[in-house]
């Protein structure tokens, strides 16, 4: 049970229903044994008072932080106090407050941020990591209002051609799908993607018996949510998980895995990096700086080693020292790319060989700027090692972003997360229902 379930029970008794009125939800007594975390956490007047406006604040991390920070304007005891006693009240480990805490003050450290206005969307993150929160409501709407944001350009490139298609038209004839047809092929859906879409917007049009264009973005909208379902997925393994993270050079792969680590560790799993890309030294040297920042080991030989051997002995290194999560990184020089083809599929054999069902899964990273080569790098990969799910970075600052949909349907491949920016919170989980409601609505 997460911990957000827990504390919402200190506002309604066993197998009651929490009645709500326009102004808000009503909350009932709640009982001695439901209250009892808060009460025995709260020692002096302060936490007294941050106890009684916790319990009478609506019961969402947003709400709760604005209180932990009312009247904290920097980073300093104030704030270990408010946070150790939140995860206090919330009846977490002592040691786990501690380990959040002491992680938290180092990243301030390394980038030098001492006012909350700096850190507290990052602040934020964490805790829902952290504390179990990331599929609340609340999280839920932080993402989608910064998928929104992140998809403005590619909103603007698809949405607003859609909109003069939908005023010019006063049914879906023969003429309107053309015309459609030709909004999805310059917005980097690509030609085989559109047909592929028309064809399933059609018939959709026809089992519904809809023909007026005022009924077209719903349709679209089902339509792009059903791309994007991800399959059901055989979730248990035999630990440590390895993942190997595969993509082009300059994709963005080395902070991906950064973000990956730090999202992991966040959720309180002892993680381990390992260096694949033996063939350039910077990114060693890059994971090295990440590994430190976000609290990951890591595995790396010199420059030149086999990429073979490093994932090899990655994985007894793994194994032995209790990691719960490997990620290797992997060379992406596209310049030499049926060796590089042969070098991946030797480091899956090996992984394998090592670790039996290694690697547990193969993350294609792409840069969605690209557009139309998203596609080509896809279909690469996939034949080479077996694509499992792909992170697509760099959506932030595209038009570019209907190669999502290219993507979904020629390959049928899931899109686990999207880059939004270049903060470590900026890795989300990605929502094909949203992504729906964020491109066409």
């Amino acid at each position: 049970m997460g911990f957000f379930t827990k504390i919402k029970k200190l506002w309604k008794g066993p197998g009651e229903a929490a009645e709500t009125t326009p102004a808000g939800p009503a909350r009932t007594e709640p009982t001695p044994a439901e209250t009892a975390p808060i009460q025995e956490a709260a020692t002096n007047d302060w936490q007294q008072d941050l106890t009684l406006a916790l319990r009478q604040a609506e019961p969402r991390l947003s709400h709760w932080l604005a209180l932990i920070l009312k009247d904290v304007d920097k980073a300093g005891d104030a704030l270990w106090q408010r946070l150790s006693f939140l995860f206090q009240a919330l009846d977490a480990p002592v040691d786990e407050a501690q380990k959040f805490i002491q992680h938290f003050k180092k990243w301030l450290d390394d980038l030098g941020y001492q006012n909350v206005s700096e850190f507290r969307s990052e602040l934020q993150y964490r805790l829902a990591l952290a504390l179990d929160l990331e599929d609340e409501e609340d999280e839920r709407d932080r993402l989608f209002l910064k998928l929104s944001q992140g998809m403005a350009m590619t909103r603007e490139q698809i949405a607003r051609r859609i909109d003069g298609l939908l005023a010019a038209h006063k049914t879906m004839d023969e003429r309107f799908w053309e015309e459609f047809e030709e909004i999805l092929i310059v917005s980097d859906v690509g030609m085989e993607a559109a047909v592929k879409l028309m064809a399933k917007l059609k018939a959709r049009a026809r089992k519904a018996q809809a023909a007026d264009p005022a009924e077209f973005k719903d349709l679209l909208r089902q339509e792009l949510e059903d791309i994007f379902k991800a399959p059901k997925r055989i979730q248990a393994l035999n630990p440590p998980e390895v993942v190997m993270v595969v993509g082009v050079n300059g994709v963005g792969k080395t902070t991906t895995i950064a973000k990956l680590a730090h999202r992991a560790r966040m959720q309180g799993r002892k993680v381990l990096i390992a260096a694949g890309d033996t063939f350039r030294a910077a990114a060693i040297e890059q994971l090295e700086i990440w590994a430190e920042r976000v609290g990951a080991g890591l595995f790396a030989k010199p420059e030149g080693s086999d990429p073979a051997a490093v994932a090899f002995e990655a994985v007894d290194k793994a194994i032995s020292e209790g990691y719960d999560l490997l990620l290797l990184d992997t060379a992406g020089r596209l310049h030499t790319k049926v060796n590089l083809m042969e070098e991946l599929k030797k480091i899956k054999r090996v992984l394998g060989k090592k670790h039996p069902g290694a690697p547990h899964r193969s993350v294609l990273v792409i840069d969605a700027t690209t557009g139309q080569n998203a596609l080509s790098q896809t279909k690469l990969f996939n034949e080479a090692v077996g694509v499992d799910e792909i992170i697509l970075t760099k959506l932030d600052g595209t038009a570019k972003g209907g190669v999502m949909v290219a993507v979904g349907l020629q390959f049928g491949l899931p899109v686990s997360f999207v880059g939004l920016g270049e903060k470590m919170e900026d890795l989300r989980p990605f929502s094909g229902a949203d992504f729906a409601r964020a491109l066409v609505d």
